[in-house]
Order: structure tokens, then C-alpha cells, then sequence
């Protein structure tokens, strides 16, 4: 039995800011979706199923608030599915949501993923006491810097190239009017001489922490035709995931992250990433993920990716946008940045992108990952459906 080709024919998310008081959890959850049917021109009884996706309960200190939130979701009487894989949720959601509809099981499925930050405090939250971690980092950007020094030393990297990543993805925020950051005064001196946090990532090369939530609408091939606006078609999709600790892991470039690339690239027929994708949505927490992800992700050969962001090919007017949308680096409701990810690619190939659209895009990559670089979801979407 063939699957049925999977179409993201809504797409909606929230205002993104560092304390959204003016809503609950509810409502800031049902803003998105509510933005997500609109684009679809559907209503709350079109959806068979919901899926939702967050990351640790401990972040709000609310916990499975799946259970409560059904009733904003349009979703009592109706399948409703959690799914959670720590940073990686908002793209696995997605997935989820996505072989519900390619196995028939749903015609129209509601995906949604969101975090409420400033309900509690995430960084401490990811700081684990001894003995379930070394008492030497607080957050993830002081687990993640040892990696990325490894990657500079591996690769001879100069100090430069993670404010070059942050300036550009801060740059191209200020033409998204739902990020989280916009930093209309930013200068590359600036982002050079902010301070440092964890050597070598500076205050200006981290993520923020961001309240928000983003939806998308999945539908089947005759939901498709019935869309106000184009659809983007599922072309391939896949998640990898492995130890946070094993003998011989490499923390610089995971095996799961370029097994989970090669996965959907096999089922998309992409036999040259480089030259035939259009855009990139990649998850950059910390501004040197850009070039290590680069490499993992089949874009350049090891040791060469700081070389494009150096270049400039990753620039909005480059031949590899990445991060058009301003990416993680601009705004992060932790659970809901994979699924910003996937929906921003989604935007590119229907021509919704606004400003930050990248001309002539056809295909475009969501890449998300999540906890100590060991869960990896990612898509490839397309303008035009698949031929199989």
C-alpha cells in the first residue's frame, strides 16, 4: 500500500517575546492554531486528530498540560497525542502528525508545539545536580561549548566565524515580524565584543528564551486541492536518535544526526544537498552549530563548513540561505523551535515567507535537534508534490 502524499496547507504562530503575560498556556497555544486554520481557511471540526509536542514538563512546572489543553485545541471527542524528544520535539511532532495523515489513519491533522519559559527558569532547569551531572556548567550552552571548541580545534576554525552566524541570523530576524529578537541596532562589533558566557560562545551568539507556539495544518492529497494557497508536499522525512554518552561518540558531527540527513535524503532522491536545496531551517542554539551542522548535515565535507558561513553562502542573498527566518539564535520556546524550523521551510516553498523569503525556493530543509546532541528530526519539503 502506497502512502498518501502529506500536504502543510496551514501555518501559524504566535508573537514570540521573552514573557508573554498577556495569555496563559491555553491561549497562547490556541493563538497559534487559530493562525494555522486561518491560513487553511478551515475550522476547529475539519480536524480529526491534534497532535502536540513541548519540551520537559519541568520548564513550566506544569505537568502533561496536554490533558487540560484539549479544550483549546478544538480537540475533546478527538485523538490527541503527545510527543516528546527533549529540543528536538517540535520537528518529531510534526513527523508524528505528518505518517498519521501518510497512513490514512487521519485526513487532517492539527500539529502544535509551544513552551511558556517564563513560567519557570530552563537553564537552571537543565542544570542537573551532582551525581547525574559534573558540577562544572550551568545550561546547555555549558554543555555544548566543549563541543564547539572541539570543532575549532579539529577543523582550525578562527575565533570569528560564530559572530559572523549571529549577526547574519540576528540581521535577518529584523525582516520576521514573529521573532523574538529585534535588535535593530546590531553591528557585528557589537556581537564580537558581547560577553563571554561559556568560552568560546558569547552573550550575542546564544538563544534567547522565548515564550511561543507554533501550528500546521496536514492534510492528504484532496485536502490539498481544496487549499486557499499552495501547499508544501512532505518529500521525505525521518528521526535518529543515540546515547547522550558512548565510547567513540562524536560530539562535533553525532552518527545520528548524518544517518537521520541520509535517511531523508534518500527519500526525497536528494543526491547533492549543496546544489539542490534551496533553503535551510537548521536548529542553531549556539551560533558555531551552523558550520558543525553543515558538515553533519551533507552540506560540506569535514572541516569546511565554517568556510561557507565565511563566505557568505549562507546569507539570505547566498546560495544556501540558512536561518532566513532568524532562526534559533532570534527566538526559542524550546519546545516549539523544531517545529518553527519545519514550518519556516514550509513557508519558503509556498512563497509565504514575507521578507525573509528567499526567491525562487523550491525546496527547502527543517532540521531540529534536541537534547545532549542526540535526538535529530528533520524534513524536506517541497513546492511541487511527490512523483511516488
Amino acid at each position: 500500500m502506497t502512502r498518501e502524499p502529506v500536504a502543510v496547507v496551514g501555518i501559524g504562530q504566535t508573537r514570540h517575546a521573552a514573557a508573554r503575560r498577556d495569555v496563559s498556556i491555553a491561549g497562547l497555544v490556541r493563538e497559534a492554531a487559530r493562525r494555522a486554520l486561518d491560513d487553511a481557511a478551515l475550522t476547529w471540526s475539519d480536524i480529526d486528530a491534534v497532535v502536540i509536542g513541548k519540551a520537559p514538563d519541568f520548564f513550566e512546572g506544569v505537568m502533561t498540560p496536554e490533558h487540560y489543553l484539549a479544550d483549546a485545541l478544538g480537540a475533546v471527542g478527538k485523538p490527541l497525542l503527545r510527543v516528546h524528544t527533549a529540543g528536538s520535539v517540535g520537528g518529531s511532532t510534526a513527523l508524528v502528525a505528518a505518517d498519521l495523515v501518510a497512513a490514512r489513519v487521519h485526513r487532517t491533522v492539527l500539529t502544535l508545539a509551544f513552551e511558556k519559559q517564563s513560567e519557570s527558569n530552563a537553564m537552571w532547569g537543565l542544570s542537573l545536580p551532582v551525581p547525574f551531572q559534573q558540577p562544572l556548567l550551568a545550561g546547555a550552552g555549558g554543555f555544548f561549548a566543549p563541543h564547539v571548541r572541539a570543532y575549532m580545534r579539529r577543523t582550525g576554525a578562527p575565533d570569528g566565524v560564530g559572530s559572523l552566524v549571529a549577526y547574519k541570523d540576528r540581521r535577518n530576524a529584523l525582516k520576521n515580524p514573529y521573532a523574538h529578537l529585534h535588535e535593530h541596532d546590531i553591528t557585528l562589533e557589537k556581537v564580537r565584543t558581547s560577553p563571554m558566557l561559556w568560552d568560546p560562545i558569547r552573550y550575542s551568539e546564544t538563544c534567547p528564551s522565548s515564550d511561543g507556539a507554533c501550528a500546521m495544518v496536514l492534510t492528504d492529497r484532496a485536502g490539498a486541492a481544496r487549499a486557499p494557497y499552495p501547499p508544501a508536499w512532505l518529500h521525505g522525512g525521518a528521526m535518529r536518535s543515540e546515547p547522550t554518552l558512548f565510547a567513540g561518540k562524536d560530539f562535533v558531527s553525532p552518527r545520528a544526526g548524518k544517518d537521520c540527513a541520509a535517511d531523508v535524503y534518500h527519500q526525497a532522491g536528494i543526491t547533492d544537498p549543496r546544489r539542490e536545496i534551496d533553503a535551510v531551517e537548521m536548529y542553531v542554539p549556539f551560533s558555531w552549530y551552523e558550520p558543525m551542522w553543515l558538515e553533519n548535515l551533507g552540506f560540506a565535507a569535514e572541516g569546511e563548513g565554517w568556510k561557507l558561513t565565511e563566505a557568505g553562502v549562507t546569507a539570505l542573498d547566498g546560495d544556501l540561505p540558512v536561518n532566513p527566518s532568524g532562526g534559533v539564535l532570534s527566538t526559542n520556546p524550546i519546545g516549539a523551535s523544531g517545529m518553527l524550523r519545519f514550518a519556516e521551510a514550509a513557508l519558503q516553498v509556498r512563497g509565504r515567507a514575507g521578507e525573509h523569503q528567499v526567491a525562487g525556493a523550491r525546496k527547502a530543509l527543517g532540521h531540529a535537534y534536541g537534547g545532549g546532541a542526540q535526538f535529530f528530526s528533520m524534513w524536506l519539503v517541497a513546492a511541487e508534490p511527490p512523483t511516488t
